[in-house]
């Protein structure tokens, strides 16, 4: 039997928020539906393969029971893994930036 996905809801806005300034910046609906497709279809597989993802190197984010999955070019997803089978989504972001400040 496979997990449950969950988003949280600062999932879900920093989603739209990738989505939106790919949207904005590239002029074109389609680059942004296909990058939130990559997205997608990387977090999926969490639902057959919870521990696809890495343990963060980051000391405070393992002990808080974090692991993370590159899911496209240059973003990544920090996730739990509950008693009730489910994969809780919790944050995206881009690792260019200092996103341990932003998981926190």
């Amino acid at each position: 039997m496979g997990y449950i996905l969950v988003r949280t809801d600062k999932f879900d806005e920093e989603l739209f928020d990738i989505i939106y300034y790919i949207a904005a910046s590239s002029h074109s609906k389609e680059i942004a539906l296909n990058y939130l497709s990559e997205i997608e279809q990387a977090t999926e597989t969490l639902k057959t393969f919870p521990l696809a993802g890495i343990v963060p190197k980051n000391r405070i984010l393992s002990r808080l029971g974090f692991r993370a999955l590159v899911v496209a070019k240059h973003h990544m997803v920090f996730y739990k893994i509950n008693v009730n089978q489910e994969v809780v989504l919790y944050h995206i972001v881009d690792t260019r930036r200092n996103y341990i400040k932003l998981v926190r």
